[in-house]
């Protein structure tokens, strides 16, 4: 069965043929289906749109320095080109039948929508928290999770490429795909807030996480606010959560090593942090659920999936934001349990006592 696009997008879509063929259509199902003026087949409005800063975005693409295509597209349609090729798994040909537009210039619009959404939309949309925000953040993980000072889950997933034909060995990762790694930090509502993308899939999630512009800023003291609580005695600064794979720092809680000598105090703190942690997993299901030109392996040049990529996380921001419908059964929450980082012996004291006191806190509850 063809994916069908986001509800909200479709309005989009409805509004693009409503100018185009002066009444409304639905494409579904690799058709063009026409239906009553004023809403889509399934009802959907077809005016108070929400997707003004798309047609901005894409207006941007036409007249800005990212411009390349000479053919007259309206901007709407344009907008809607760039959206079903990310939103479906439509081929371009498939697409450039869908809206009468020629194959070669159905990739060039992509391209510069997609640059127009990195460039205008992406500050507004992904951006670092101010300290008023991630103090809402932490209260957020607080609220739903009960796990204080909480400013973000932290994870990685792998986008599937073809081989590149240089150094296609890097990009070999070890559950045999091609791929280059998105990084990524979410907040309690699974924005993101922090992306890292295009490293190679050989690379393991540690190395990634310290090549980072993150892991400088936290290793700086300028990643996240000041703003301590007190815990079993310790002073408890913000910090992001993340699974067995990153190593222990003052500003990143990791779960307990479970083996013979793990306590049920550590396995009750390890469960709590899997339970926050799960936030990072499900923004990366929601993600590669709405736009799932993600789950197929990319045919884009290597350099530019990663723009793909950015660009979809902004879009993914865009739908959160906006309260877009996402029914949870349409995704899989990924299971991303990396390899094991190894710490160093003695290395770790202050994140330790960090970690325990956050355990005696959890037994205490």
């Amino acid at each position: 069965m063809q994916h069908r696009p986001l509800p909200c997008l479709s309005s989009l879509l409805s509004l693009c043929y409503t100018g185009v063929y002066g009444h409304t259509h639905e494409v579904m199902d690799g058709g063009l289906i026409s239906t009553a003026p004023g809403q889509t087949e399934n009802g959907w409005p077809t005016s108070g749109c929400e997707e003004p800063v798309l047609i901005v975005c894409a207006t941007h693409s036409v007249h800005g320095s990212c411009a390349k295509t000479q053919i007259t597209v309206s901007v709407e349609v344009r907008v809607a080109i760039c959206i079903w090729r990310l939103s479906t798994n439509l081929e371009y040909r498939s697409i450039s039948h869908l809206f009468a537009v020629g194959l070669s210039t159905c990739c060039l619009i992509t391209q510069e929508v997609v640059t127009a959404i990195n460039v205008i939309l992406k500050p507004k949309y992904l951006k670092h928290p101010s300290a008023a925000e991630f103090r809402l953040i932490a209260q957020g993980f607080r609220d739903r999770w009960r796990f204080p000072q909480v400013a973000g889950a932290i994870d990685g997933t792998h986008i599937k490429i073809r081989a590149p034909p240089d150094s296609s060995s890097d990009y070999f990762n070890r559950k045999g795909d091609y791929s280059i790694i998105l990084q990524a930090v979410v907040d309690h509502k699974m924005k993101f807030w922090d992306i890292n993308v295009g490293r190679p899939g050989k690379v393991h999630d540690a190395r990634v996480f310290s090549l980072s512009s993150l892991y400088e800023q936290g290793s700086a003291g300028t990643l996240l606010p000041h703003h301590t609580e007190m815990f079993e005695g310790i002073d408890v600064p913000l910090f992001l959560l993340g699974d067995s794979a990153y190593p222990l720092l003052n500003w990143l809680m990791k779960p307990y090593p479970e083996g013979g000598g793990v306590t049920p105090q550590q396995l009750n703190f390890n469960h709590r942090l899997s339970q926050a942690r799960m936030t990072v997993e499900r923004a990366f299901g929601r993600l590669k659920g709405r736009w799932r030109c993600l789950l197929k392996e990319s045919e884009a040049h290597i350099t530019f999936v990663s723009r793909i990529v950015s660009a979809c996380c902004v879009l993914h921001n865009y739908c959160e934001e906006h309260n877009e419908e996402f029914l949870e059964g349409d995704y899989a929450v990924e299971q991303t349990e990396g390899v094991r980082y190894q710490e160093e012996v003695n290395a770790q004291q202050q994140p330790n006592s960090i970690r325990d006191a956050l355990c005696h806190y959890f037994s205490a509850m």
